[in-house]
């Protein structure tokens, strides 16, 4: 009676939770990744694919946070070197930001996981506002808590929002899945010294 197909899930997720080195995590995702093969925008396969990649990790027991960046919609610094004015292009990143966090929020909960959007920008109508507790305590509660609008001021990339979070919900490890393989200090594309 004990060998039924829940017991045995529940050994299986023991047994990958003791070999789990990490407990909470924060996913740094890059959103032009969401575009696929497309030139802007969100490709719904590729969403569909990091949604099923997540729910493989949540289902190891390992708690979930995401910051995803907004450069499949808009980037702050490209509209700045176009005679963009850069605070108001930081903050249309932003809300590309927002976007693709919902987004991705949509894809998880196809997949049955629960999930919370919190902003750095208030946008109640959509999102929660960031707070720390109310984030840890979303984790705590086997939620995947995805963090939008960056760091809620302009001049910071959603990297610096990633470590920020990382550090404030005591993540044990900031894993980047993003085109820039590090943190450099000069665009490395375009400076081989960086």
């Amino acid at each position: 009676f004990y060998k039924t197909e829940e017991y045995l899930y529940i050994c299986r997720k023991k047994q990958h939770r003791a070999k789990m080195k990490y407990k909470r995590i924060l996913l740094k995702l890059s959103g032009e990744a969401l575009m696929g093969d497309r030139q802007y925008g969100i490709d719904p396969k590729r969403l569909a694919e990091y949604a099923e990649e997540i729910k493989q990790i949540h289902e190891l027991g390992v708690e979930i946070a995401i910051v995803i960046g907004g450069g499949n919609i808009f980037r702050g610094v490209a509209g700045a070197s176009n005679g963009m004015d850069r605070v108001q292009g930081d903050y249309m990143g932003m809300l590309a930001t927002v976007i693709n966090g919902m987004a991705l929020q949509g894809a998880l909960e196809e997949k049955g996981m629960l999930t919370r959007l919190q902003t750095a920008l208030k946008i109640e109508a959509i999102a929660e506002p960031y707070i720390k507790r109310r984030a840890v305590r979303h984790l705590e509660k086997n939620r995947i808590v995805i963090f939008g609008a960056g760091t809620g001021n302009p001049y910071f990339t959603t990297d610096t929002a990633a470590v920020l979070r990382g550090v404030e919900i005591d993540a044990d490890v900031i894993l980047k899945g993003t085109r820039v393989d590090g943190i450099y200090n000069k665009k490395k594309k375009k400076n081989k010294d960086a």
